[in-house]
């Protein structure tokens, strides 16, 4: 059972370091150039919002999802969402008027109802409940599955001819396990208890490769346990029906306009590559 957990924190966000600003150049290099989506149709012309009527906005988030929010080392509130809301708050000029409070996740909804919050960036899921109750931005984030292999036994493209025939490791009962069924059906699917499981027989070469979550697989292919053995090889792969919409940011039914604002303010980071720093900030191997 999680703890019973809240802490406001107001962001000063005029002397925390924003987005984009001071970033090392190394950075903003490589942010250019990683394999990152983009999951904002730039097609679309929104205009700048107006947010003058409201006295402050006020983000609810939890503190034990990393990377995407947690507690430093000095017990400050970190993570990419953090560093997405200082961002959003950025576009919209609306620094000074941020807030961001850190609560139990099943206390987030019920907040967000009683009007002690304005949105909620935590990966809440879009589902037909959660749709009934709350509004959501577009998708910021959506997560990936990919296929690890060892170096010396990458998959070649196309990867669907690739994998027929072969020995693909997956978690047993996964959303990762269906998918693989449906999207690889000739590959020989070997089931596993555990990632950890499965990865190990991959680095032994007992299978030619796992397939599941890339997120969580950028950060093993990182780890000591992988010692650099191991490869993304193929992909990304999307799918709404396997592995959901995606992030989003969820606001009151009534405040749509709060909803497009975000919308705004997240494309406008996205076209200017902001949310690809952010990526490598929080994610040195690109998932995607």
């Amino acid at each position: 059972m999680r703890e019973k957990f809240s802490l406001r924190l107001l962001l000063v966000f005029i002397l925390a370091l924003g987005v984009g600003l001071g970033a090392p150049y190394s950075r903003k290099v490589a942010a250019e150039t990683v394999s990152t989506p983009n999951f904002f149709d730039q097609r679309q012309r929104m205009t700048k919002p107006q947010l003058d009527g409201r006295p402050r906005i006020r983000f609810l988030t939890t503190t034990d999802y990393p990377p995407f929010n947690f507690l430093d080392p000095r017990g400050r509130l970190a993570g990419f969402h953090v560093d997405l809301v200082r961002a959003i708050c950025d576009e919209l000029g609306v620094l000074s008027r941020c807030q961001i409070e850190a609560m139990a996740f099943e206390d987030l909804v019920p907040a967000l109802k009683r009007g002690d919050g304005d949105a909620i960036v935590v990966g809440l899921a879009m589902t037909p409940t959660t749709r009934q109750e709350l509004a959501f931005t577009e998708p910021y984030f959506r997560y990936p599955a990919r296929f690890v292999t060892r170096k010396d036994r990458k998959l070649r493209e196309p990867v669907a001819e690739a994998t027929a025939g072969k020995s693909i490791g997956v978690e047993e009962g996964s959303a990762h396990a269906a998918m693989l069924g449906a999207f690889f059906p000739a590959a020989e699917r070997r089931y596993f208890a555990t990632r950890a499981e499965g990865l190990e027989a991959m680095k032994k070469g007992e299978v030619d490769a796992f397939f599941g979550d890339g997120v969580g697989l950028s950060f093993w292919l990182e780890s000591e346990t992988a010692a650099d053995c191991c490869v993304f090889s193929g992909g990304p792969y999307l799918s709404d029906r396997f592995l959901g919409e995606g992030l989003a940011i969820a606001v009151a039914p009534g405040d749509r306009a709060l909803a497009r604002s975000i919308d705004y303010a997240i494309g406008q980071i996205v076209e200017k590559k902001h949310f690809s720093e952010l990526l490598l900030r929080y994610f040195p191997i690109s998932a995607f």
